[in-house]
């Protein structure tokens, strides 16, 4: 018998399935998905055997496999299917993608005797939740009879949790696994980080039970993460709750995935070959005929297009509904009448409009304010020519902490701090601060409001919940604490500096954001209101206040398409040396297909140990020719490969970031 290896090796030319024979003693253990050990090119790899034959087009003697790990199979056949259509997909490697897909082995955990896994109880289904959508109750009609929809979720951002803590999309997302299971088939719920998973896992174990729910993520330990996993590969558990590795749960008869907020950025894998779980998901959905539900407060311009093509279907309330459900969102200086009660409001960081709006909102319960960057003075310039402060070593941004009483200004980039600054343009020594971080906004506050606490929530200081008594809460885009009463107000800052980012997904994203903190507020029947600062006739403001993400996703799309940017066309960026670009322009030849844009430098900060300036080419194709650009680029890296070209380049398909 024969074992067709998977072999730990993440070079390009050898993206293959490597044979070797099985000896006798090795036979009752080898078989599809075990981990194994093999000899190549005279070292001993890692390995996964993906199948056991009795042909080979090899014409001389095979080598034998050197160990059989462990006789447990770890892959099965669908993740062996998913893992190398992610690896197409995004040009990579086998050996790259099944490092995301499978834990590192826990030996001990592997021979323990195995427990019992508790069934999950379907009896009860959730009120709310998708049941008040138009199409809810069909979807989930659907999903118990076993059919392979798929839906996005255009959740209203708006607070109704309850005295658990459950608000409307995680119960959304329990009525759909509900639903699921009592099809007899099991469920993957993917969420971006931790705080996500506890409130979807909380309220799921209240209603199948705890112990019925298996959780991959990075904060488990080894052995309870490999645990669960066991569990889930041996049939044992049906439910998976996790971030981003959990797309790729070996859940035997699947029959559901969700994922929330498919635009937050923890969904992008920041190791080779980046895949986004938004587009695992949907490959996964597609080979194994499962339902799929995605849902988020915003929306990206890729599931736009997904919808636009019927290959999702939206599941969303009527724009009167949902600004009658949500809070009352309105924009400072947005007028001329309110320019005539605030000449200042179109000019200053805090108008009149803030301070009121904080004020009536202190009279119910907390207030939040949301501003974009941490720390003290995150960005600096000088007072006289307005020249960027730079690091005199490195030339990386140089910015303003603040710990107790002393402040000291330090680089971003290589830490130095720096003691004696003068502009090297003009020579003053005087500083300005263009962009004010989460604390110094806190410190402001706590001036203009004495006697108010103030609270911070950002970066590592992150606060769980907020009570119902009057509280200011500042914090920084995905720190918000949610508050066990909704917050009776939310003020939102400096909205022209998210706007202003250098990228392509900034409108987007800055709208995502923004509607996710207007989420926590109560509805606008309770008093909830919300107040931004930013320029008022911007079109993500304009849908802000309308609370109407799917129109303006609708624009956002549209003005990719006519500019040619993802996900109207396929992009792949490329970086690396300018030396090793020029070569793979070589080896994808004139005719490659795809319009080039560049090489260009980047100005970035160099990596530990990096001698050659970074450049980066960009490919630009029709997304009927993108597969095909793909499999061009990834051959000409095969053959850089195989001829030991010196320079390394990174691959990116569809960057979340550009």
């Amino acid at each position: 018998m024969i074992a067709r290896v998977a072999v730990d090796i993440p070079l390009p030319h050898l993206d293959r399935l490597f044979d070797y024979s099985i000896t006798e003693s090795q036979t009752a253990d080898v078989r599809p998905g075990v981990r194994v050990r093999v000899r190549f090119a005279g070292r001993l790899r890692d390995g996964y055997v993906v199948e056991v034959t009795d042909r080979t087009e090899i014409t001389t003697k095979l080598a034998a496999l050197s160990k059989v790990v462990s006789p447990t199979p770890v892959l099965s056949p669908a993740q062996v299917e998913l893992i190398r259509a992610v690896a197409d997909h995004y040009a990579g490697t086998f050996a790259d993608v099944v490092r995301l897909a499978v834990p590192p082995r826990h030996a001990g955990t592997e021979n323990a005797d195995q427990v019992s896994w508790p069934l999950p109880v379907t009896d009860e289904m959730p009120p709310g939740g998708l049941i008040g959508y138009p199409d809810g109750d069909t979807f989930l009609t659907g999903l118990s009879n076993g059919q392979p929809l798929r839906s996005y979720w255009q959740v209203s951002p708006r607070f109704v949790a309850d005295a658990a803590g459950v608000d409307d999309w995680s119960r959304g997302f329990i009525q759909a696994t509900v639903a699921t299971l009592r099809s007899g088939r099991g469920v993957i719920i993917v969420v971006p980080d931790h705080r996500d998973l506890v409130k979807v896992r909380d309220g799921l174990g209240a209603v199948i039970g705890l112990g019925a729910i298996a959780e991959l993520h990075s904060d488990l330990g080894t052995a309870a993460r490999y645990r669960n996993y066991l569990a889930i590969i041996r049939g044992q558990a049906k439910v998976v709750i996790g971030t981003r590795p959990a797309v790729y749960a070996p859940v035997s008869d699947l029959g559901l995935i969700c994922l929330w907020d498919d635009g937050d950025d923890l969904h992008a894998e920041p190791h080779a070959p980046y895949p986004h779980a938004r587009d695992v998901v949907a490959l996964r959905a597609g080979s194994e005929q499962s339902a799929l539900l995605l849902a988020g407060h915003g929306r990206t311009a890729e599931i736009q297009a997904w919808c636009e093509r019927g290959w999702l279907h939206p599941i969303e309330l009527t724009a009167a509904q949902i600004r009658h459900g949500c809070a009352a969102v309105r924009a400072a200086a947005d007028s001329d009448l309110a320019l005539q009660r605030d000449p200042q409001g179109s000019r200053t960081r805090l108008p009149r409009l803030v301070f009121e709006t904080i004020r009536a909102g202190l009279a119910a319960g907390p207030v939040l304010i949301q501003v974009p960057r941490a720390g003290y003075l995150p960005v600096l310039a000088c007072q006289q020519c307005r020249s960027p402060v730079r690091c005199p070593v490195c030339q990386g941004p140089v910015q303003l902490h603040r710990d107790g009483n002393r402040r000291r200004l330090d680089c971003a980039w290589c830490g130095r701090i720096i003691t004696d600054w003068r502009c090297p343009v003009c020579g003053s020594r005087e500083l300005r601060a263009p962009v004010i971080g989460s604390q110094r906004t806190a410190e402001e506050l706590g001036r203009a409001f004495p006697g108010i606490v103030v609270r911070e929530s950002s970066g590592d200081r992150v606060i769980d919940e907020i009570g119902q008594q009057p509280a200011l809460v500042v914090a920084t885009p995905g720190a918000e604490p949610p508050a066990s009463h909704g917050y009776a107000a939310a003020v939102l800052l400096d909205a022209s500096r998210l706007l202003e980012r250098p990228d392509l997904r900034a409108a987007e994203e800055a709208l995502r954001r923004w509607l996710n903190a207007v989420a926590l507020v109560r509805p606008g029947t309770d008093g909830g209101t919300v107040c931004v600062v930013g320029p008022a006739q911007v079109s993500p403001i304009q849908a802000l206040v309308r609370l109407d993400a799917a129109r303006h996703a609708e624009r956002e799309l549209a003005d990719r398409a006519e500019a040619r940017y993802p996900p109207a066309v396929r992009f792949i960026t490329v970086t690396g040396p300018s030396g090793a670009l020029n070569e793979l322009v070589e080896l994808l030849g004139p005719d490659c297909g795809a319009d080039l844009l560049g090489p260009v430098e980047l100005n970035q900060p160099p990596a530990i140990g990096q001698e050659e300036t970074l450049w980066r080419l960009s490919l630009r194709a029709p997304l009927a020719s993108g597969a095909e650009l793909t499999a061009k680029v990834k051959a000409a890296l095969a053959v850089r490969s195989a001829r030991k070209m010196a320079g390394a380049l990174r691959v990116r398909v569809d960057p979340a970031q550009l």
